[in-house]
């Protein structure tokens, strides 16, 4: 477990080049080595170095990363995990038993609802779908005494409708439930979920934190004392941890994050305008349209309003699918967040194990992960991919 005294004052930048990053005490190195180590030498019998007995346990380069994405999200305390589905497992294995229920919302990335409802289901834990953007809906599905989580991503993977963080908090924890938010498309760059009152936050770090598509993790940031205690009691027991080497890629990727995010959400405002007024476009979804029903939380709870758009096409799911397929430039491909535009078909790739639930997805939703290539080349190929 990484942890962090208390929240610094430096800036954002700062904190995502030096948190947890001291240089090496022996060599001066700047950059904090790959510990490509499974166990240590310990200087007597119950008297482990430093704390470090086994790396399952505890790895000074996944330290540095705990530490590291702590401080970004203004948490005390940090979990890196071996991928983003494993965060989120060892989130509600921490805060549920069997009995218990959770709220997750209409629209939430598959993989979560396939772990919640195919996985944690069997287990013995009830689920709730749930528009999240709307209060008296989120309100109705919570059952006090039984839910121990409001799960939300916000804005939402891949309809995009945005949760107002507060109000939510404030219905969570009337109910004696905790708020817990999957904060990976916004990434802490965009939005601080815990200045809203969330209790624990989720990343997948393979997308924009990693951000360079070339390496599978996850985290959970916490400030709450008990949630930590409990998160790294599972962290260590079930072992889902991440390598040295995977935990130095998400931590080198999260130096430049503050740079990249800015250059996806510039790329991402141009294509939604060209979006916007193009004749095979039904609907553009992105939560930075001044018209969007979630416009007003989102500039309140976000930085900027991320590099995801998502829209509809006229003609249904063939005309979807041949967007998708005409693009070159974008690349056809699940995931997102990496330095390299992607472009998807929901319903038939990221989203597949939602069909025939509450959480379907219309057929004729592209999603894009809008990356930081030249603007120009951008809307070249989204003008020729629409035909």
């Amino acid at each position: 477990m990484g942890s962090v005294e208390g929240v610094s004052d430096q800036g954002f930048e700062t904190r995502a080049i030096h948190a947890g990053q001291d240089a090496d005490a022996e060599t001066g190195a700047v950059v904090p080595p790959i510990y490509q180590v499974s166990t240590y030498r310990q200087d007597a019998v119950g008297k482990p170095r430093g704390g470090h007995d086994y790396s399952r346990t505890v790895n000074p380069t996944r330290t540095a990363l705990e530490r590291c994405l702590a401080a970004l999200e203004g948490a005390e305390h940090g979990f890196a995990f071996a991928s983003g589905m494993s965060a989120t497992d060892t989130v509600l294995r921490s805060l549920c038993r069997a009995g218990d229920h959770v709220v997750i919302p209409d629209d939430a990335y598959g993989g979560t609802f396939r772990l919640v409802d195919k996985v944690l289901g069997p287990w013995g834990l009830a689920h709730t779908p749930v528009a999240v953007a709307d209060l008296d809906a989120v309100a109705a599905a919570i059952r006090p005494g039984t839910t121990r989580v409001v799960w939300i991503e916000t804005p939402t993977n891949p309809m995009l409708r945005i949760c107002d963080l507060r109000a939510v908090a404030d219905l969570a924890h009337a109910a004696d439930a905790r708020l817990v938010v999957d904060n990976t498309f916004a990434t802490p760059y965009l939005q601080l979920p815990l200045d809203f009152g969330a209790d624990v936050v989720v990343h997948s770090t393979t997308k924009y934190l990693g951000g360079h598509s070339d390496v599978i993790g996850g985290a959970a940031l916490t400030s709450d004392v008990e949630v930590a205690a409990r998160l790294g009691a599972l962290q260590n027991a079930a072992g889902a941890i991440p390598g040295p080497f995977d935990a130095w890629l998400v931590l080198r990727g999260v130096r430049t994050l503050a740079l990249r995010m800015e250059r996806h959400c510039d790329n991402a405002e141009a294509l939604v305008a060209l979006l916007t007024s193009h004749p095979r476009v039904r609907e553009v979804l992105y939560p930075g349209i001044e018209s969007s029903p979630g416009h007003a939380v989102a500039a309140a709870q976000m930085r900027r309003f991320g590099g995801m758009v998502s829209f509809r096409v006229k003609g249904g799911r063939e005309a979807a699918v041949e967007v998708c397929n005409r693009a070159q430039l974008f690349t056809l491909g699940e995931s997102l967040g990496g330095v390299e535009s992607l472009i998807e078909h929901p319903k038939e790739m990221t989203h597949q194990s939602v069909e025939g639930s509450a959480l379907e997805v219309p057929d004729d939703l592209v999603r894009l992960s809008v990356g930081i290539e030249s603007r120009k080349d951008l809307e070249a190929d989204l003008r020729q991919a629409l035909g």
